[in-house]
């Protein structure tokens, strides 16, 4: 890289000398900036002065940090990522960011990457850049998925090469772009929430009906075909095309001509009453407000590009329409995005061996939309029977509060759903609010069911009156609902990622604090066996992000039962909150434990009657006795011990990537941690769990003269799952001030906690705290097989191949025996008899295991498969039935010679199987 003042110098002579070699004139101190091609890029972009000066400093900056970025390479680019840092963080976007992508040749994923690394400093971009990226890439993930989606559903419809009755003016290519930017256009004018898939794709169906009907049957391939053939026959839907405005009469031919839209909705897995819901309050609005008018049998496409232009141009992000001509600046960058999904080749008969068959985003997301509905098709709008009973047994009935809470919950939440996403979707938010009210209503009455069997009353009086509980409940209903429609393109690992309806924004919907949500979530999915892996893990992630800072905000009820803990053990060092780390997390609270807590403890059983719901549980633990010591709170002790998992997964994940070389450190650095969330509580509040961490970390590495700086240990936790870049880049430091990391842990961490991180440096250092023994996740899926408690080497692997629910519920897309079933019996893959020999033989000990029961003395109950739940294999350390040793007789005599061979074979294989999990 040339030295600074060269650089400047060189670029000031060739800013002074005009085109016709004289001197310019000295008014313009714009041109003293930079060097001549990054004022070209300005003046391409109309780069306001204060940008331009701002721009040329940050890239300064950042090229004397990394020279690399000031190659000739790589200086446009770095020039192009400073401009756009500066412009946003100035509020002065003069150009689109197409534009900007245009003018240094670079794509959207590419920018997005090279903007990472550029990031080499914590301040270099700003959470206000961050948002407007994330943004930008929400809205680009969408686009990608949907714009795939269309071209390929256009390729089902329309003939490649039409009759020649057609007009040459109908081409495919005109099709296409008529449909793809209407549909722009439509997205961008109805949508306020437009990284929302499911919602927008919904609105891809209505365009794509509404142009079917304007197109001539000649130009479609069946079954479109027939069905416009039949529609023509019956007189309904063909009328003049030319110069006719059709956008008045389109509402009253959907309901005569729904055959078009139903085709539509059972090829893509949609819900058809949905779909015909937007198409009438949003998609029929937006032709009568564009004024589109139909010539030709399509709209005149001069109309809409000029309404889209000026749309484009107001929002200033992706021109959406360079995906016609697949420009290089939208196209996918496979190292770069690989988190995009791509739609699937189909296989010739050779190549049908793939052990699993891809989902694009769109067909994922209507595959969860799909099973949701029919898990709840068959769910009551209203308590059912069993739930009457159970009210009914109350002390109080809580029948008509119930109503109506979720009547008034229904109005608020329709509402805000409209003011977030539109008002035309405000009957789409009715119809999702409806379907977790049917989840509501059955989870409620799962877990009544639940704690009848566990306590034996029936009385849940206290419980069924409890506002917030069933608040909560619904909440978390809803939830599940929005997250299965809510899911994201970028979504193709399962996990949640964030739009603008995404939580908590249900918990602001609710007015619902995050730690009274924080209680159901457990019972919630321990109660819905049907719910899909993907959706336990959103529901954990919502209960990591509770633990992580939404429970430690102003105002949260944690810190008022934090504080009576410590009233009631009469110590203000050490609440009783935080029992030992290591003690183990499982245990048998529920959701009626959590929302009760401190009256009934879990650990006794109740002497007395069950309480009632005439006191509240606060009254109830103010009417204990002075001289009985009173109860603990279940819920803050069983929080603070998944707060503890937590935090020790998380520091234990980056102890590795950045001190594997001093395992001495990571107990002191716990230690540090544990102190602060148990003793210094206040730290958290409005703050994260990772920003403590962090500092736990520096503190520890600073003291034992260990040279690990605030920067590298930011560069590794950008790294990690589920962290965003505003944790450390915006840390509170006292009331609405922020600043970075660093400067928290200058001016508040180490003045809060320097005695005792200079503890560490002595040679009486504290007490080291125990290390939390870490389970496996009670919410997790195995991926990897578990053996049959009464098999020998028998193993069972979850079904890993999507759903397409158009052929049923849960029935399987199309695999191949490889794909479904592999076997390993001490021989080589054997016929079918081998197959039916060992079903009989399972059937056969399921029927002995079952006559033991029944003739034993003392019965025992059947146990039942489990994968896992608990992080144990129920198989290790049971005690088995005499009748299964003539089950593993059997099997034995199927075994050859090689049995050994085989049998050290399959250890082999557990074995990676185990590396993996790790």
């Amino acid at each position: 890289m040339p030295p600074k003042p060269s650089r400047r110098a060189g670029a000031a002579r060739s800013q002074r000398t005009s085109p016709d070699g004289g001197s310019a004139p000295p008014a313009a101190p714009r041109l003293e900036i930079g060097e001549a091609d990054f004022v070209v890029l300005c003046d391409a972009l109309k780069v306001p002065e204060s940008v331009r000066e701002k721009a040329w400093k940050t890239y300064e900056s950042l090229s004397a940090v990394d020279g690399a970025l000031a190659c000739s390479k790589k200086k446009k680019e770095t020039w192009g990522v400073c401009i756009f840092i500066v412009a946003i963080d100035l509020d002065e976007v003069t150009f689109t960011f197409t534009e900007l992508l245009k003018s240094i040749s670079m794509s959207v994923c590419t920018f997005f990457q090279f903007l990472k690394e550029v990031d080499v400093n914590m301040d270099t971009v700003s959470t206000k850049v961050d948002s407007t990226v994330s943004r930008l890439k929400k809205k680009y993930d969408v686009l990608v998925a949907l714009y795939h989606k269309f071209e390929r559903t256009c390729g089902l419809i329309y003939l490649e090469q039409p009759s020649t009755e057609i007009s040459a003016e109908l081409s495919s290519v005109l099709v296409l772009k008529n449909y793809w930017i209407t549909f722009l256009l439509a997205k961008g004018k109805v949508l306020q929430v437009e990284d929302d898939l499911v919602i927008s794709f919904q609105l891809l169906l209505c365009v794509l009906d509404y142009f079917i009907k304007l197109s001539p049957p000649a130009m479609l391939k069946e079954p479109y075909k027939s069905a416009m053939t039949a529609v023509t026959v019956n007189g309904s839907a063909r009328t003049p095309r030319r110069g006719q405005n059709r956008s008045t009469r389109t509402a009253k031919q959907l309901d005569t001509d729904t055959k078009i839209i139903e085709i539509l909705c059972k090829e893509h897995d949609c819900n058809l009453d949905e779909v015909k819901n937007v198409y009438l309050t949003s998609f029929i609005p937006f032709l009568n407000s564009a004024g589109i008018v139909a010539s030709n049998g399509l709209p005149e496409v001069e109309v809409i590009l000029k309404q889209y232009d000026e749309l484009y141009l107001k929002n200033k992000d992706i021109d959406a329409r360079l995906f016609l001509n697949h420009d290089e600046t939208l196209q996918p960058d496979v190292v770069a995005c690989s988190q995009l999904e791509r739609t699937p080749l189909k296989n010739s008969p050779e190549e049908e061996i793939s052990p699993i068959l891809p989902q694009t985003p769109v067909r994922a997301a209507m595959n969860n939309i799909q099973q949701l509905i029919m898990i709840l098709n068959s769910a009551p709008d209203k308590p059912s029977d069993t739930l009457i009973t159970y009210f009914n047994n109350c002390t109080v009935n809580p029948h008509d509060g119930i109503l109506k809470r979720v009547e008034s919950l229904d109005h608020i939440f329709k509402k805000k759903f409209a003011e977030a996403v539109g008002q035309g979707w405000a009957e789409i938010g009715s119809q999702r609010y409806k379907l977790g009210v049917r989840l509501y209503y059955r989870v409620m009455e799962s877990m009544l069911k639940s704690e009848e069997e566990r306590l034996s009353v029936q009385n849940f009086s206290t419980l069924l009156n409890d506002n917030i509980f069933h608040t909560s409940l619904l909440a978390c209903a809803v939830e599940v609902v929005m997250a299965t429609y809510g899911r994201n393109a970028s979504q193709s690992d399962g996990t949640s990622a964030e739009t603008d309806l995404s939580f908590p924004w249900i918990l602001n919907v609710f007015d619902l604090k995050a730690f009274d949500f924080y209680k159901v979530i457990e019972s919630f999915i321990r109660a819905e066996p049907s719910l899909t892996r993907e959706m336990i893990k959103h529901l954990e992630r919502c209960e990591h992000r509770i633990m992580e800072s939404l429970a430690w905000q102003s105002g949260s009820p944690l810190f008022d039962l934090i504080k009576q803990s410590k009233e009631r053990e009469g110590q203000t060092d050490q609440p009783e909150t935080t029992s030992t780390p290591s003690t183990p997390s499982q245990h048998n609270h529920t959701a009626a434990d959590l929302y009760l807590s401190p009256v009934r403890s879990p650990k006794k059983k109740a002497s007395g009657p069950p309480p009632s719901a005439n006191s509240t549980p606060d009254a109830q633990s103010g009417a204990t006795p002075q001289t009985q010591k009173p109860q603990k709170s279940t819920s803050l002790s069983l929080f603070y011990k998944k707060v503890y998992l937590l935090a020790y997964r998380r520091l234990h994940t980056l102890f590795l990537q950045l001190l594997s070389e001093h395992p001495d450190l990571e107990p002191l650095i716990w230690t540090l941690f544990q102190y602060t969330l148990q003793n210094e509580y206040e730290l958290m509040r409005d703050r994260h769990l990772d920003q403590i961490m962090m500092c736990s970390m520096y503190g520890i590495c600073k003291v034992k003269n260990i040279d690990l700086r605030f920067k590298i240990i930011v560069s590794a936790y950008k790294e990690l799952c589920n962290t965003n870049q505003e944790t450390f880049k915006r840390v509170l430091i006292r009331e609405e001030q922020y600043d970075s990391i660093i400067v928290f842990y200058n001016l508040v961490f180490m003045q809060k906690l320097k005695t005792n991180i200079l503890q560490y440096a002595s040679n009486r250092p504290p007490t080291l705290s125990p290390i939390p023994h870490i389970p496996r996740s009670p919410y997790q899926f195995s991926n990897s097989p578990r053996r049959v408690p009464a098999g020998n080497n028998i193993y069972i692997s979850p079904l890993k191949s999507p759903y397409k629910f158009s052929d049923g519920f849960q029935s399987p897309t199309k695999m191949t025996p490889r794909s479904r079933i592999l076997v390993s019996i001490g021989e080589s893959f054997g016929t079918s008899e081998k197959f039916q020999k060992i079903n009989q033989m399972l059937c056969n000990s399921d029927g002995q295991l079952k006559r033991s029961a029944e003739v034993s003395a003392a019965p025992k109950p059947l146990k039942r498969l489990r994968f896992d739940i608990e992080g144990q294999d129920e198989a290790d350390g049971s005690k088995h039935l005499p009748q299964e040793s003539k089950f593993q007789q059997k099997l034995a005599e199927m075994t050859s010679t090689r049995t050994r061979m085989q049998k050290q074979k399959l250890n082999d294989g557990n074995d990676t199987l185990a590396n993996e999990e790790k």
